[in-house]
């Protein structure tokens, strides 16, 4: 989350269908840190135990789940009130009837205000964490249910409640993520708006008036999920319904969702953002992109809309809004126009609207791209698109061609990154909606404390020995902090769920060695085969811990198996948080000074580590050095922590899906010595206070780890952190990356000059490497290939960032 001045709303008082979001930032001295019941069963089975990921309903109306029956032991460790505070919330026990009649918007409210929680005034906080349960039934609304700062709104699975507006309802959507006051104004900054989810639901207007009707707004940033939500609008010809409404922030991840009827089933307007597995039907637009700097449609099912992804938004002057998407393994059926674009030779910018469409089924559909005015610029009809694309490529030697048709595709998807039906594979967090809450296992039912001061890691070791590698369990860590003083073993075949994000705190002399780290917990030893699932959960330090691997994974996928070493909703969260004493009174920026970096104010070695003999399916991971402080008063810090995420798994498969890497010393992401990989929406933050000091402090570079080495370097520009580095690899796919370089030692001057950094993206010794969609911001260089710099930032600028619409090496 960039630390860029405010960005205006157009039109508020029309936001249902024509809200127009300003992308560049203005220059100010604000901080916005950065910029039904179904009965059709449809799940996706675990491949080791039959567990499964619910799309749609199962099972008859108020049957259980093991969330309803579990103990509520959650606490907010670090609250002024922790044995008082409640973090679970049922939203019947507020007084909601689910009766389909009662209005309960009240009750929802009051469940989620609960505890002096952190509302408008508040910017952020960490210490009132809260799960707002609602159990089966309809729950009618009258006015917006507000998800406040660090909430998650969950509904059963089995049997999804539904949240159907009054005939009456009065104000912006159904549940809003950040309310809009009278002047204009948001009560969080949008683009800090993190640590939100809204899952299991069905979200219904169709009761309201067919001009207007919103089922979600969604402005929010990182560590945010929208999950196996349905969306039921009007049908209405002409109605102006829509599901989602997102005019801004800096996110982000939902997949599972789908939507029926509206003007627009998801208008969606967001820095970067991975979708994945969206269905929609008998929408006028199934996505209007409003602006975005890079956007990822993974799995999209469109039928019977008129258009499906629309990239036409651009400003009076006819400047696009709309950066880079990439439409992959998506299907259109009865569509009239599959992409609507505006894109032509004259588009300004030149880079400006650069999308890839990727594996593309057609069925019975009128045009599948087409100009804003219905010119049709790539025919219809029942077919299968390989590869089309337009934008600007590269080829190796640096050389660029601006392209808008079919393209050949340069690098082959390996075997080992599809699933059997061809695509990239991907997976839904698990539920277990199969699992009898007996075989959940408590950690603190077993001796654990979570209460941020206690030392847990005997307790917790205790819990893997005599629980773990039986995949009839479930190890459940209810909300707390847990303190971690020596590495935590998980054996294979164990499966683990926190709740809103249980913290993993490492504090202790094990993790103090710079030059010889030690993993806090780690997923398996080297060589293990097996399955280890693992979600919500935030991993991070008590005070320096610059030994401290925070999380590392060496489990394997077992042969014949696909994806079955999975996280998800896991999160590193170094610094800025209360209990961490890296704060604002221990780590206040000071750029003034020519700074040594401060002993107290370093973080870890790194955040993950993908071992030599790993397998991993990851999605919707945040790998955050705190920029700024998220407790008490807002302010930005200084922090040092080593690494971001570095994979050196031998033969791979690793899918990263909405993995997200910031403020780290030396990189945010580095794969060496590694092949078969898949990333998509990656995202990444260059430290703020770099060059003062460089990347080459306090963490010096190891060989043993492949560390980049900044010996050569003789202007600031140079030390500063790569965002990712591909060493020694093949086969590596990249659909989406934004990488981004905002200051130089906290200012900001350097960004339209894009002098904030000389090189940002290192490839070496790494054929057989394919990316689409490259973002950059800032830094001169956007591609350094074996030490030449063959792509330059100024010959590719887009509405904010710099785009290159694809590059491969063969």
């Amino acid at each position: 989350m960039q630390l860029l001045s405010s960005r205006s709303l157009i039109g508020i008082a029309s936001f249902v269908t024509t809200a127009l979001c300003l992308t560049l930032p203005l220059k100010t001295d604000v901080y916005a840190a950065k910029p039904g019941a179904e009965a059709k069963v449809d799940v996706q089975v675990n491949a080791v135990n039959g567990s499964g990921s619910v799309y749609a309903d199962v099972g008859a109306a108020g049957s259980s789940w093991w969330l309803e029956q579990i103990e509520k032991q959650g606490m907010a460790a670090f609250n002024n009130n922790p044995a008082g505070y409640k973090v679970f919330r049922n939203v019947k026990d507020y007084g909601a009837k689910g009766d389909g009649s009662t209005d309960d918007t009240n009750a929802i409210n009051a469940a989620i205000q609960d505890g002096t929680r952190c509302g408008k005034g508040c910017d952020s906080s960490t210490v009132t964490p809260a799960m707002i349960y609602f159990p089966s039934g309809t729950y009618r609304v009258s006015k917006p249910i507000v998800a406040m700062y660090y909430s998650q709104l969950v509904g059963n699975p089995t049997d999804r409640p539904v949240i159907k507006g009054l005939p009456n309802f009065s104000g912006m959507s159904l549940i809003d993520s950040d309310p809009y006051e009278p002047d204009g104004s948001n009560w969080y900054t949008n683009q800090n708006n993190f640590f939100r989810a809204v899952r299991h639901m069905i979200i219904d207007t169709t009761d309201q008036p067919a001009g207007a009707g919103t089922g979600l707004h969604w402005q929010v940033a990182q560590a945010t999920s929208l999950v196996n939500l349905k969306f039921v609008m009007s049908q209405a010809p002409g109605n102006s319904h829509q599901g989602i409404f997102m005019d801004n922030g800096s996110g982000g991840f939902m997949s599972d969702l789908e939507f029926v009827g509206g003007k627009f089933g998801a208008f969606f307007g967001n820095q970067q953002f991975m979708t994945r597995n969206l269905k929609f039907s008998n929408c006028q637009t199934a996505i209007y992109v409003n602006w975005n700097w890079q956007w990822t449609f993974k799995s999209l099912d469109i039928n019977n809309c008129e258009i499906g992804v629309d990239i036409t938004s651009h400003d009076d002057a006819g400047v696009t809004r709309t950066g880079s998407v990439v439409v992959l393994d998506s299907k259109f059926t009865n569509v009239g126009t599959a992409l609507r674009t505006t894109r032509t030779a004259n588009t300004q910018p030149t880079t400006g609207q650069s999308a890839v469409l990727d594996n593309i089924v057609l069925q019975n559909v009128g045009k599948a791209v087409a100009f804003e005015n219905g010119g049709v610029i790539l025919d219809g009809g029942s077919k299968t698109i390989d590869l089309w694309a337009q934008g600007k490529t590269y080829n190796t030697a640096g050389q660029a061609q601006v392209v808008q048709g079919t393209m050949a595709r340069a690098v082959a998807k390996p075997q080992s990154l599809l699933g059997s039906d061809g695509k990239i594979l991907e997976r839904s967090r698990p539920q277990y909606i199969d699992t009898p809450v007996s075989s959940f296992i408590s950690v603190k039912s077993k001796g654990a404390k979570g209460d941020g001061k206690t030392d847990d890691t005997a307790a917790i070791k205790a819990v893997f020995s005599q629980f773990g590698g039986n995949a009839n369990n479930v190890i459940y860590f209810p909300h707390g902090v847990y303190i971690i003083s020596d590495t935590v073993d998980i054996p294979v075949n164990t499966r683990i769920v926190g709740e809103v994000w249980s913290v993993i705190m490492a504090n202790g002399a094990a993790f103090q060695d710079r030059n010889n780290p030690k993993p806090v917990w780690r997923a398996g030893k080297a060589g293990d085969s097996g399955v280890i699932e693992m979600q919500e959960l935030i991993f991070q330090t008590k005070g320096p811990q610059p030994g401290a691997v925070l999380l590392e994974w060496n489990s394997r996928d077992p042969a014949g198996q696909q994806g079955v070493n999975g996280i998800w909703d896991v999160h590193f969260r170094v610094a800025g948080s209360r209990g961490t004493d890296l704060e604002v009174a221990q780590c206040l920026k000071n750029p003034l000074a020519t700074n040594t970096p401060n002993p107290k104010c370093e973080g870890a070695f790194m955040h993950l580590h993908i071992g030599k003999t790993a397998s991993v399916y990851i999605e919707n991971c945040w790998a955050w050095t705190a920029d700024h402080a998220l407790d008490d008063r807002f302010d930005q810090i200084t922090v040092y922590n080593g690494r971001g995420i570095y994979s050196e798994s031998t033969n791979g498969p690793v899918w990263m899906y909405a993995a997200a890497a910031e403020h780290n010393t030396l990189y945010q992401y580095q794969l060496a010595n590694t092949q078969n990989t898949f990333m998509s929406v990656i995202q990444s933050e260059t430290p703020y206070f770099q060059s003062n000091p460089g990347a080459d402090v306090p963490f010096a570079s190891l060989a043993a780890w492949n560390d980049p080495s900044y010996a050569g370097c003789t202007t600031a520009a140079c030390k500063k952190s790569w965002a990712l580095r591909i060493l020694n690899s093949k086969n590596i796919l990249i659909y989406g990356a934004g990488l981004y370089s905002f200051f130089e030692n906290y200012a900001q001057d350097c960004i339209n000059p894009m002098t904030c950094q000389d090189s940002i993206f290192e490839i070496k010794n790494s054929p057989q490497v394919s990316i689409w969609n490259l973002n950059t911001i800032a830094s001169n260089s956007m591609v350094d290939l074996n030490g030449q710099k063959i792509v330059k930032a100024a010959d590719n600028k887009n509405n904010f960032c710099q785009t290159v619409m694809g590059l491969s090496i063969n």
